[in-house]
């Protein structure tokens, strides 16, 4: 087994063999490799927005109704993602980025502008989204994303769910719903991104997807995992744990917490059955600025979409209109009597020493990214529009090739 990204058999199909893979959109433009070359300034590192296992992410500049190339800070702003020729897989990857983005418009997917295919050539083009992951606002970040600003992530990515799963033309199985692969615009609209992993829904009477197990360890749901049996409740599993990132401020795997943390939904699992005990999953360095009601309901919501049993877990229309409410609720804990009181039961911590909030942001490891290869000891696969940030924390390893 290799990388979801990389091959050790085959090589990239030529050009002519695409006639029968590409189902080429008439909203896509196709440019020319040396357009996108000028307009990202010759690739050039300082418009480097993201490197990963597909390959390198580049910020442009286009002519906002063609293809021709613009000076920086002109026309429209673009992420060029290239595709390194390193095999089949990158190949089938950028496939169903181009067959799925090509025919999908919904304001919670990123939109694909267009593609480059020449020779061994593959490049995409795709709207640039300037507030960049989700997985950067929780993870890498000093301050934390306010909890409002949370729940608006969330209902907008829950609708880009349930689009692909109950409004699209042909259904969708997303496959690699997780943080990193949710990007934000200017206003935090959510919006799912990478599709490479993405397949179409069962056919008829069939009631899944057979396939071999892909996606990213500690967000895929344990059933897929164990029989490679894919269906639409694979992807709320995996919702499930993404909303738990945003209630806890915790990775889904990290390897640098105590024993028994590591796994978030196994540390969560206890809270997550209680409701008595559901403050002590919320984010510490919320400072209890967030809705008492709102966290209640997430948890439950949360819970329900992390049931070991798939076909118990909810549709996602039905999590988005229980999501709705909740960025506008003004319930803030800090002013109630009650979450000071679940303060004290947390162990006498005072939520605004500034020492303590210092210890519990601190859990954020500030180690060089470990890999998300189970099989590539040196690989990495990182979100097409990850900001170059300093400070690396670990990711999680994706699972085995397809």
């Amino acid at each position: 087994m290799s990388s979801s990204t990389t091959s050790n058999a085959g090589s990239t199909p030529s050009t002519p063999n695409l006639s029968e893979e590409l189902k080429i959109s008439s909203k896509l433009r196709k440019f020319s490799f040396s357009e996108l070359k000028s307009a990202t300034r010759n690739f050039r590192p300082e418009s480097l927005l993201g490197e990963g296992g597909f390959g390198c992410v580049f910020k442009g500049w286009i002519n906002e109704h063609g293809t021709t190339p613009v000076r920086p800070g002109t026309g429209l702003t673009v992420a060029v993602k290239t595709l390194n020729n390193n095999g089949l897989q990158g190949h089938k990857e950028w496939l169903a980025e181009v067959n799925f983005l090509g025919d999908l418009l919904h304001p919670n997917l990123v939109k694909l502008n267009g593609y480059c295919i020449e020779d061994d050539k593959r490049l995409l083009v795709y709207e640039f989204m300037p507030r960049g992951s989700l997985e950067n606002h929780l993870f890498r970040r000093s301050l934390p994303l306010p909890w409002p600003v949370r729940m608006k992530i969330a209902l907008g990515a829950a609708t880009g769910l349930a689009f692909l799963h109950e409004e699209a033309e042909r259904p969708v199985i997303y496959r690699d719903f997780k943080s990193s692969n949710i990007l934000l615009d200017a206003d935090y609209n959510a919006k799912l991104s990478d599709f490479g992993l993405a397949k179409d829904g069962p056919d008829g009477d069939n009631t899944h997807v057979s396939t071999r197990v892909m996606g990213t360890y500690g967000y895929a749901a344990p059933e897929y995992v164990m029989t490679g049996h894919l269906t639409s409740k694979s992807d709320v599993y995996s919702f499930g744990v993404v909303l738990l990132e945003m209630l806890t401020g915790r990775r889904s795997m990290d390897k640098h917490r105590p024993n028994g943390e590591h796994n978030l939904v196994e540390w969560a699992r206890p809270c997550l059955v209680d409701r008595r005990k559901f403050y002590k999953l919320v984010d510490p360095r919320l400072n209890g600025r967030f809705s008492l009601k709102g966290a209640q309901k997430t948890v439950q919501l949360a819970a329900h979409c992390l049931s070991r049993d798939p076909k118990t877990r909810p549709l996602m229309s039905e999590v988005v209109q229980i999501l709705k409410p909740l960025p506008d609720l003004k319930d803030m804990a800090c002013s109630s009597s009650y979450f000071q009181g679940m303060q004290a039961d947390r162990g006498g911590v005072n939520p605004n020493a500034r020492n303590g909030n210092r210890s519990q942001a601190g859990l954020v490891p500030k180690n060089k990214q470990v890999n998300r290869s189970l099989t590539i000891p040196n690989g990495q696969n990182a979100s097409p529009y990850h900001q170059n940030y300093s400070l690396r924390s670990p990711k999680p390893p994706r699972l085995s090739e397809e």
